[in-house]
């Protein structure tokens, strides 16, 4: 078993540190944040993610992870760094490299043995060769370290699963020396490994990504016109799904993609086409198509209502997806500013997501609307003018289509995931709107 530090305690570096201490290594945590390191010692997770908290407490008691600030102490003598530090998008489309800058100069005054680091971060094909020139520009001791790319595939939501249960494990590196040894800190995970060099690694980390993201914008895409021809996308969604060529997943329309991930790489792999003199029109046009996509609820229900003000407006779903608390890039964050610009008093509820939410948009009086937090489904539809939903929340899908016509003044529905079946509505009594059928 080897010893291993993963800097950064977010969905990335968190999950694979638990992860690897989970099949026997040795590992330390590093985050800059004391009091989430102090948390993380008593087994509460910083992050809403299905077992993580589980297999935290159990791996600490073994005495397998810690965490810790003191990245001094827990650099010097690590076989393997991983680096699992945000990369967040900039104003232009690119991505910013200062987190990953900063933890490489650290890396390269701290280190006193052999060490391979291992970029996990998304970062821009070639990065991490400027990775390894800026940690050897900086280097204080005598010893030899060499970067790999390691990009992670996970979901949020089911992150933990993901990682122990990968579709392949990719590795990118320039040397015998490195893959061998990171293949060996993968070999306990029993899972396929993929090796390449590094750029390549750092480019299916994007092709991926974005693959799945064209076909997203694709389905929403054709999804609008089947509302226009009268066909039901549902419908067309199953007839492709039999096709092995094109398969069953991420075939499922609504108001955009969001997250993380998805949002981020498009932008981020079409600003480095560009950077390079080329256009990425695939990846132009997904991004395009998603970001129209986000409000076409509120883009209908304008052509419906003649204001949202004064209107009690129902948000069932805050997150960008069920499984997690994260907000990032989701059609709430696109709708809501809309509805309080117009004067809407919103009541939103969300299993996960609230207090995040908050956050942004405290409790009361905003803009010229108001926005209250619901703790039960009910009490945002009592006596409510519209309901919008943004997440298919189980809790939220368990709700019958009488509980909407019983509960709301005026049942209209706005259902931006498709969660009912339209003829149940419409025998309910729901005026229903959903998308693409």
């Amino acid at each position: 078993m080897y010893k291993i530090v993963v800097a950064g305690t977010g969905y990335v570096g968190l999950v694979a540190g638990v992860c690897f201490a989970e099949v026997g290594h040795q590992v330390k945590c590093v985050d800059i944040d004391e009091e989430k390191v102090n948390k993380m010692k008593q087994g509460i997770t910083p992050i809403y993610e299905a077992d993580l908290e589980e297999l935290m407490q159990r791996n600490y008691a073994l005495g397998r992870i810690d965490y810790t600030t003191d990245f001094e102490s827990a650099y010097k003598d690590a076989d393997a760094i991983f680096l699992g530090v945000g990369t967040p998008e900039q104003p232009d489309g690119s991505a910013d490299l200062s987190y990953i800058a900063t933890v490489a100069r650290q890396i390269a005054e701290s280190i006193e043995k052999d060490c391979l680091v291992v970029v996990k971060s998304t970062v821009p094909v070639g990065t991490n060769d400027k990775v390894e020139q800026f940690i050897n520009d900086f280097l204080v001791n005598n010893v030899k370290v060499e970067v790999a790319s390691n990009p992670e595939f996970l979901a949020q939501g089911s992150a933990v699963h993901d990682t122990l249960h990968a579709a392949r494990i990719i590795i990118g590196t320039e040397s015998k020396w490195a893959k061998e040894l990171l293949t060996k800190i993968y070999e306990p995970f029993n899972l396929p490994i993929v090796c390449v060099n590094r750029r390549s690694a750092e480019m299916i980390k994007y092709a991926s990504n974005d693959f799945l993201a064209l076909k997203i914008s694709y389905m929403n895409d054709i999804a609008n016109l089947c509302e226009l021809v009268g066909a039901d996308v549902q419908d067309v969604a199953m007839g492709m799904s039999y096709d092995e060529r094109i398969g069953g997943k991420y075939l499922n329309v609504g108001i955009g993609y969001g997250g993380s991930c998805f949002p981020k790489d498009t932008k981020a792999l079409e600003y480095l086409a560009r950077q390079h003199g080329y256009e990425l029109r695939t990846v132009k046009a997904a991004i395009s198509v998603n970001k129209d996509q986000k409000t076409m609820l509120y883009k209908k229900a304008c052509k419906r209502l003649i204001t949202f003000s004064g209107l009690k407006v129902a948000v069932l779903g805050l997150t960008f997806k069920p499984g997690t608390d994260d907000l990032r890039e989701g059609p709430s964050l696109d709708n809501v500013p809309l509805f309080l610009e117009q004067g809407a008093d919103i009541y939103a509820y969300d299993p996960a997501g609230m207090d995040n939410f908050k956050k942004k948009y405290p409790e009361g009086q905003n803009n010229k609307g108001t926005i209250r937090y619901a703790k039960y489904i009910e009490e945002a539809l009592e006596n409510a003018n519209v309901c919008f939903i943004f997440t298919e929340w189980k809790e939220i899908k368990v709700v019958k289509p009488q509980t909407y016509k019983k509960l709301m003044r005026t049942p209209i529905v706005y259902d931006g995931r498709n969660i009912y079946g339209v003829k149940d509505m419409k025998k309910a009594g729901v005026e229903y709107y959903s998308i693409g059928r």
